[in-house]
C-alpha cells in the first residue's frame, strides 16, 4: 500500500514538482492550495504525513496543524517555509510539527525526512498497547483482546478507543470526541456516545473512563 501525503502548497509550480517527484518514488500525493481546503481534506481522508507550507491563503500552515492536533490528528507533519526567524521555528514546533524544512530545498532531502517520519510512525503504531493486566490493543490490525480473546468493536467504538489511547489522562471535551469519532457529514448523538463509553467500560474496566459532568471524559492510564 502506498504512503499517502497531504501537500499544502499555494505555489502551483512547486506543488506540481513536489507531487510528481513523490509519486515517482511510490507515494500517493493529494494537493491542496489553501488552509481551508487542507482542513477539509484532513477530516475527509486519512494520511500518513502532512507537508504544509506556512504562508498560504485563508488559514496558514501553523493554524491548520493546530486545528488538526486539537481534533486528535496525530499524523506526522513537516512544515515547508521560507520563514527563517527563530520565532517562526518555535511557532512551528509548538503548533505540533515533527520537522521543518526551509525553501529552497533539495527534493531528495525532503524525501529522506518524509521516509524517516513515516517509518518512525509505523514502528510506533506497530507496538502492542497493553491496557491493564489482561487487555491489549494492536493499532495496526485494530485487534482488541481481553484474556487473549478477541473483542469486536463497532467502528465508532474503535475510533473512540484510539482517541483515548492517543490522549491518556487528558480531558477530552464532548465536541472534540464528536469531531473525531463522527464524520463531518454525520449528526452526532449524545445517547450513542454514552452507549459507546458504557461498552468500552465493560471491556476495559468501569474506572478506566471517567466522566466529568458537562465537560467530557478522561481515559485513565495506569499501566507502564
Amino acid at each position: 500500500m502506498k504512503s499517502k501525503i497531504l501537500l499544502l502548497e499555494d505555489d502551483y509550480n512547486l506543488s506540481e514538482t513536489v507531487a510528481e517527484y513523490f509519486e515517482e518514488e511510490g507515494f500517493e500525493v493529494i494537493c491542496v492550495y489553501d488552509g481551508e481546503d487542507a482542513i477539509s481534506k484532513i477530516y475527509e481522508e486519512t494520511f500518513d504525513l502532512f507537508l504544509l507550507d506556512v504562508n498560504v491563503p485563508n488559514k496558514n500552515g501553523f493554524e491548520v496543524l493546530k486545528e488538526a492536533r486539537a481534533n486528535g490528528k496525530t499524523t506526522p507533519a513537516i512544515f515547508i517555509t521560507s520563514l527563517n526567524s527563530m520565532d517562526s521555528l518555535e511557532e512551528g514546533f509548538t503548533s505540533g510539527c515533527d520537522d521543518y524544512i526551509r525553501k529552497p530545498f533539495e527534493l531528495k532531502e525532503l524525501q529522506l525526512r518524509v521516509q524517516t517520519l513515516i517509518k518512525k510512525e509505523f514502528s510506533k503504531k506497530n507496538e502492542l498497547i497493553k491496557i491493564g493486566t489482561n487487555v491489549t490493543f494492536n493499532p495496526i490490525s485494530n485487534e482488541l483482546k481481553c484474556d487473549n480473546e478477541e473483542v469486536k468493536l463497532n467502528l465508532k467504538e474503535l475510533k473512540l478507543l484510539k482517541l483515548f489511547l492517543q490522549h491518556p489522562n487528558e480531558l477530552l471535551t464532548h465536541d472534540r470526541i464528536y469531531d473525531f469519532v463522527w464524520n463531518y457529514d454525520e449528526e452526532y448523538s449524545d445517547n450513542s456516545l454514552r452507549t459507546y463509553i458504557k461498552n468500552l467500560r465493560k471491556i476495559l474496566g468501569k474506572d478506566t473512563i471517567v466522566s466529568l459532568k458537562k465537560l467530557g471524559y478522561r481515559f485513565i492510564q495506569e499501566w507502564n
